[in-house]
């Protein structure tokens, strides 16, 4: 067995030293990285959705410097704009159109996605970054509670309608932003919206990236025909200013461990622009390897679960893919 990859297991069983700036760091000697080149995103068409702070902002950075032009997808006008000047700034051309959007409503990401299946040509890589925890259960303007809706139901209305237009492109793909609490939860598909038991807003976004990741696998199983590859990433425990409002406690104490967003975006660049990585599909991938999407037998999803997922949220956004 390659040597590397024994370090890179045991990294992975200690799940701290995976997630924390170690494990990159680590992974990038013994993998040997090397850079991505540059203008490797020259002529393409990426999409970040909450790309005004955090690990959404990072992923604008990051596919801006390698030449793509990237659609800023958020809910504030005013966030975006200063993102698009700060970009132009620093690359000195704008190729950064906004889209206003809250992927938390339907009738938003209709008419987001209508904007942009008008004005663009071309559409290679989705980044499904925006995300949000709610402190108290709270439904969203679709009578669907605020965290799926905006993580799970919101982001499958958005890839449908996106769909003619990725088809349409080469070598398109889909790149969810996932978070390690997925692997602690498990998904009860008859209660999706907490409306029993107690709910409390980390476990909610938990269970909705468990929820996201699962229907990657489906996506991929759906969309393998047409040449649309959907994957997802975990970025590690990175130091964002979601993670240090939602877990202070956890920031605090492994604040010299966590990783900047730069390095917790590292693999969406990786997935975006390296020739090696559009062999793959319907993975999930934590410092440019894939990894299992379960960790706990109890919270695992079969096959049949998955479609049925697939069938409830379809039903959820009003709309499932042709």
């Amino acid at each position: 067995m390659d040597p590397r990859a024994i370090i890179d297991d045991a990294l992975e069983v200690t799940v701290v030293a995976s997630f924390t700036n170690v494990g990159l760091r680590v992974r990038r000697r013994i993998f040997a990285w090397q850079p991505i080149p540059d203008g490797s995103l020259r002529h393409r068409t990426a999409l970040v959705t909450g790309p005004t702070s955090g690990l959404g902002r990072a992923a604008a950075d990051a596919l801006a410097g390698l030449g793509a032009r990237v659609i800023l997808a958020g809910r504030s006008a005013d966030r975006l704009g200063r993102v698009r000047d700060e970009l132009v700034g620093q690359h000195g051309e704008d190729r950064f159109p906004l889209v206003v959007v809250d992927t938390g409503s339907l009738a938003s990401v209709r008419a987001a996605a209508a904007d942009i299946r008008s004005a663009e040509p071309r559409l290679d890589v989705v980044v499904d970054n925006a995300g949000a925890i709610f402190p108290t259960r709270t439904l969203g303007v679709d009578g669907i509670e605020a965290t799926f809706a905006t993580l799970v139901v919101g982001p499958f209305a958005l890839v449908t309608e996106l769909l003619p237009l990725l088809r349409a492109t080469p070598a398109a793909q889909v790149i969810a932003v996932t978070s390690g609490g997925m692997y602690t939860q498990a998904l009860p598909l008859d209660d999706l919206g907490f409306s029993r038991g107690a709910y409390e807003g980390a476990r909610a976004y938990a269970r909705a990236k468990r929820a996201q990741t699962a229907l990657i696998r489906e996506w991929a199983r759906r969309e393998a025909a047409n040449g649309v590859r959907f994957n997802a990433m975990h970025p590690g425990w990175a130091d964002t200013p979601g993670l240090a409002e939602s877990l202070p406690g956890f920031h605090a104490a492994m604040r010299r461990w966590l990783r900047t967003p730069a390095e917790g975006v590292d693999t969406i660049a990786w997935l975006a622009a390296d020739a090696e990585a559009r062999r793959w599909t319907g993975r999930l991938f934590l410092d440019r390897r894939p990894r299992p999407f379960d960790r706990i037998p109890g919270t695992r999803l079969s096959a049949a679960d998955r479609r049925r997922l697939w069938d409830i949220v379809g039903e959820m956004a009003g709309a499932t893919p042709a």
